[in-house]
């Protein structure tokens, strides 16, 4: 097996190249995939922009009710226009979304852990490959904790369900964790998002942090960047503008769209951002005439 001890350090990541397997499509990464994975990734990416927006209200899944999801049937539908993917558990999907809808589905199928525990990196698969397709999921959201006690079972759960989710060609989302004893580095990410892209995981959900250029370059798989918690929503649209400036492939904004006082409002500047190269400043200029028309 490969020996840790001596190992080079790599310094040169080559920003300046882009990435050299495009293969004729236009998701990094997924040149050599077949014609359904294709796509479903192309329900999750725009075919003009390249880039998603995400909205995640998947959060009860082991927090409850959570302060601005305490009535999903209410909160989900009016943002429903302005994202691309609705990320969720198969409980929200199934009772508070329309069917109709005509977004990518992003499904949670990890879950075993819950606010009450000290310990959240314990979880197993929770949903199984039949009833993702039942779902007409367009990826398998799998929580990974890298560096965490739980790290060896959360990795067995994202090679599982990449097994199983390659056979009927669903996108695969390894979602990397941040718990209270992991740190949030350039060095953490590089090695937590490469650790998932070489397991097969076809987009990697994690943290904007600094050199995240670079990070984008050692992971040959499209990156989308959490919104974690509750930022003023001018910082919130930095982070995006950021993360797409670095070169991530979108946002998944949760708590940054619907505990903002203008939900609709916050989803459509960000929208701004991802899709039309809106810079930050404009983007909150762009927010505070919609809520004060």
């Amino acid at each position: 097996m490969a020996d840790k001890d001596g190992l080079k350090v790599a310094k040169d990541y080559h920003l300046d190249a882009p990435f050299a397997n495009e293969g004729g499509f236009y998701v990094k990464g997924a040149g050599n995939l077949d014609w359904g994975m294709k796509k479903h990734l192309s329900n999750i990416f725009d075919p003009k922009s390249g880039n998603t927006v995400m909205f995640a209200f998947d959060h009860g899944y082991f927090m409850g009710s959570t302060a601005g999801l305490e009535r999903l049937d209410l909160v989900i539908p009016p943002l429903i226009p302005y994202v691309d993917v609705l990320m969720g558990t198969r409980g929200a999907l199934r009772t508070c979304v329309p069917p109709e809808n005509r977004k990518g589905i992003a499904l949670r199928v990890t879950s075993g852990s819950s606010m009450l525990n000290d310990d959240l990196s314990h979880e197993c698969l929770a949903v199984d490959l039949e009833d993702a397709i039942r779902m007409n999921a367009d990826c398998m959201a799998v929580q990974t904790f890298i560096g965490a006690d739980g790290q060896l079972s959360s990795l067995e759960n994202l090679s599982r369900c990449i097994n199983e989710a390659m056979r009927y060609s669903i996108p695969v989302m390894g979602v990397v964790a941040v718990g209270k004893d992991m740190e949030r580095t350039d060095r953490f990410f590089k090695l937590a998002t490469r650790i998932l892209a070489e397991l097969g995981a076809n987009i990697i959900k994690t943290y904007y942090c600094e050199n995240f250029e670079e990070i984008i370059a050692a992971c040959p798989v499209p990156i989308v960047v959490a919104g974690g918690k509750k930022l003023p929503e001018n910082e919130a649209m930095t982070l995006a503008y950021n993360s797409i400036k670095g070169g991530a492939k979108g946002v998944d904004m949760g708590r940054n769209i619907f505990q903002s006082n203008h939900p609709v409002e916050m989803a459509q500047s960000i929208r701004k951002i991802v899709h039309e190269g809106y810079t930050d400043k404009e983007a909150f200029e762009y927010f505070t005439d919609l809520i004060n028309k």
